[in-house]
């Protein structure tokens, strides 16, 4: 070169030979010398090309294989490369064209067809990718890469079944290849198999310590596992190294979301979103977080988007979520209908419309919650009161076994109770149409926890939602919502996919049996002062917005003495609840929060306090009934939505409709002349003192009411007639 630094053939070897040596700056600036004298060489302009690959210049490296194909149309490599270096600039359709191209000249290149499967599921055309992948095979059948990326379609088909066996093809192959290793973890997870999908994650990452992909593999295993601690470690590992990464930031979110460390879940999805701001419902999860923590002050706004993009048709919030946050049934409908048709569409269905008939109507309640929690507390008296005469019933259960007193009451209170934990939403489906299901009633919905998908396989004549989520779900395999005239007036039927099967008195069941501690504790045990007026609300925080806290804090300041009695969720909103009470002018002292104690021990408690204040837009449900229950006052106000009238609902089965207010101003002025009468006070609890003669308490009666509803969805079904919303005529005792 230092005789003749202009001479072509120099330059380029020496390009070549800095390549070998592992110096691709040098060998790109070389051969770009290179063609600059000689513009008419293929050879160099595909070099080049893939030298600019190497360093991640993807653009330059399109032209420089444009112009050696330009030079040389059926130049085989240049096709090759140009289209896998299309595809990771995710240009997809020209990405194709010239793999279509480079597959005319070179059909029997088993590594190209996978690379051509790999941009059709980067594309979204994961179906259309299994038949590159099986033209690779049909050449080289010992390829690991070819089967690990066609369990990779397969898992986005949500075929995890299939995908599982591809994977262990891989394996056997490759033993030690970590992508084969996570796409059998992820497979076994989306199986639900999750103690065994802790094996191939934690192999991975005994290969490669800081592999983020298994890290956040075993990560999510363990988020499911609720082993949240473990599941936070391991996101910690992967945003030390890669803070690029979206997914590690939602996952630890959620774990620490479910930590109660609320403001830190919040700010790792603020950290997600400014990573991309289109991550699917995760700018709704992030304003229920914070409203977790009682931070309202980017509320007004927040509201504002989520409303707006739910009207475009955008993934903006989960379902529930917005249940909790919304007044309007019109949208509530609008994001269920959005993601159910995201996350769990229908599928082929199971059931064919066969007509069983069965000697006993064979019913099975779908659940997370058979132990000791606030839907099995209502429901428990129900499950053993059902006719067996006339009815089977199964419990189809997908949550812990807590070994509670509650668990241990369940399990007999059936015919049969089914553990589906390790199976996956398919197999349990499956499970149903074996066992010959006539009504499937879910009875999470869309909350946390639900498998909204095991209905989606339609395995069952008739499937119904019930009691777990006052919305609808928006799903065209449910037929029926159990409500009452109250939570779903006629105006606002046309907000509910399912039809309505209408109870006559509420829609909430209960269970006369539950059980209140004898001792009730000091007012000084419970914190409180040991005279004044206690208003109490025992709701969850993220129910307690701007503006009924507003009316509460005018409450306090109108009642001299009184104090504001919640329930203690997390740090955060402890410390907000008290700096939003001091911004209005209330000493943060007068805010009281009592701690998380068993069931029998809180419903004692109530009597400590003198009256409940209900929420808006999502009220008081279980914790109306348990105050009702325990002989406390409730004061509601009636929303715009099922969950803003569930009190109203409870208070008109109970005979307490003068606690059932239209407006917050009326609420307020409500809850003042209680406040300070202490005559009506006492009217009011001697009324609650006969609550076991009320419709709302009458466990046999509400399961005569039900059965009712059932058998008619029944009879329908068996007449070949579509489901339809009716009424219940109470049945004879």
């Amino acid at each position: 070169l230092k005789a003749s630094p202009q001479h072509f053939q120099t330059l380029y070897l020496l390009g070549i030979i800095s390549s070998q040596l592992g110096q691709p700056k040098e060998a790109e600036r070389l051969i770009g010398e290179a063609v600059k004298v000689n513009p008419r060489a293929p050879d160099a302009f595909y070099n080049r090309g893939c030298l600019l690959q190497r360093l991640n210049r993807f653009d330059e490296a399109v032209d420089c294989f444009d112009k050696a194909i330009t030079l040389k149309p059926d130049y085989f490599d240049a096709l090759a490369n140009r289209a896998v270096t299309l595809s990771i600039l995710n240009r997809f359709d020209e990405a194709l064209a010239a793999f279509d191209k480079a597959l005319r000249i070179g059909p029997n290149v088993a590594p190209l067809w996978i690379e051509h499967g790999n941009t059709l599921r980067d594309a979204g055309r994961p179906l259309d990718s299994l038949k590159s992948y099986d033209n690779s095979l049909s050449l080289q059948k010992q390829s690991a890469e070819a089967w690990q990326n066609r369990g990779l379609a397969l898992l986005m088909l949500n075929r995890p079944e299939e995908a599982l066996l591809d994977f262990d093809r891989a394996l056997k192959v490759a033993p030690d290849s970590i992508a084969a290793l996570n796409g059998r973890g992820n497979a076994l997870a989306e199986l639900r198999h999750y103690a065994d999908a802790l094996v191939p994650f934690t192999y991975a990452l005994n290969l490669d310590r800081e592999n983020a992909v298994s890290l956040v593999g075993r990560g999510n295993v363990l988020l499911q596992l609720r082993r949240l601690d473990e599941a936070v470690a391991d996101f910690d590992k992967v945003v030390k190294t890669r803070s690029d990464l979206v997914e590690p930031f939602i996952n630890r979110g959620s774990a620490l979301f479910q930590l109660k460390r609320v403001a830190e879940a919040a700010r790792d999805y603020e950290k997600a979103l400014s990573l991309d701001s289109s991550i699917p419902y995760a700018c709704g999860n992030l304003v229920l977080y914070k409203v977790h923590g009682a931070d309202w002050r980017t509320l007004d706004g927040d509201l504002r988007e989520i409303a707006a993009k739910v009207r475009a048709g955008e993934r903006v919030i989960p379902p529930f979520a917005h249940v909790a946050l919304s007044s309007s049934p019109e949208e509530l409908l609008l994001s269920a209908r959005i993601g159910m048709s995201d996350k769990h569409p229908p599928k082929k269905p199971l059931w064919r419309g066969e007509r069983y008939r069965h000697d006993r109507i064979r019913i099975a309640y779908l659940s997370a919650d058979f132990h000791a929690h606030a839907t099995a507390h209502l429901m428990a008296g129900v499950f053993e009161n059902h006719d067996r005469k006339r009815f089977e019933t199964a419990a189809i259960s997908y949550g812990p076994d807590d070994k509670s007193e509650m668990r241990a009451r369940l399990v007999p209170a059936f015919d049969r109770f089914v553990d589906v934990r390790n199976r996956s939403d398919a197999e349990t489906a499956a499970l149903l149409r074996e066992m010959e299901i006539d009504i499937a009633i879910d009875l999470k919905g869309l909350t946390r926890e639900a498998r909204p998908g095991i209905l989606s396989y339609r395995a069952v004549p008739v499937q119904m939602q019930y009691l777990g989520y006052p919305s609808t779900m928006g799903a065209p395999y449910v037929d029926y919502v159990l409500a009452d005239r109250i939570v779903i007036p006629d105006e606002h039927r046309r907000f509910f996919s399912e039809a309505v099967a209408y109870l006559p008195d509420s829609y909430q069941c209960n269970d006369a049996k539950r059980p209140i501690a004898a001792r009730t504790p000091s007012r000084s045990e419970a914190g409180l002062p040991q005279s004044g007026f206690v208003f109490c609300c025992f709701n969850n925080s993220y129910k307690i917005l701007p503006p009924i806290f507003d009316v509460w804090m005018r409450l306090l300041k109108e009642i001299e003495g009184s104090v504001l009695w919640l329930l203690e969720d997390n740090a955060t909103a402890v410390a907000n609840f008290r700096r939003e009470a001091e911004m209005r002018g209330v000493a943060a002292s007068r805010v009281i929060f009592a701690t998380r104690v068993g069931a029998a021990d809180h419903l004692a408690r109530h009597g400590l306090a003198n009256l409940f204040l209900d929420t808006l837009p999502y009220g008081a449900h279980t914790t109306a009934s348990d105050a009702l229950w325990a002989g406390l006052p409730v004061l509601t106000c009636l929303g715009a939505t099922f969950a803003g009238r569930v009190g109203a609902s409870l208070l008109s089965a109970i005979g307490m409709p003068e606690m059932i207010t239209r407006s917050l101003a009326e609420y307020e002025a409500a809850a003042l002349k209680i406040a300070r009468d202490p005559v009506e006070l006492r009217a009011l609890r001697t009324k609650l003192a006969t609550k076991h003669s009320a419709a709302l308490f009458d466990t046999r009666r509400f399961t005569r009411n039900l059965e009712a509803a059932l058998l008619t969805m029944h009879e329908r079904q068996q007449r070949g007639e579509k489901p339809a919303s009716f009424d219940v005529n109470e049945p004879a005792a």
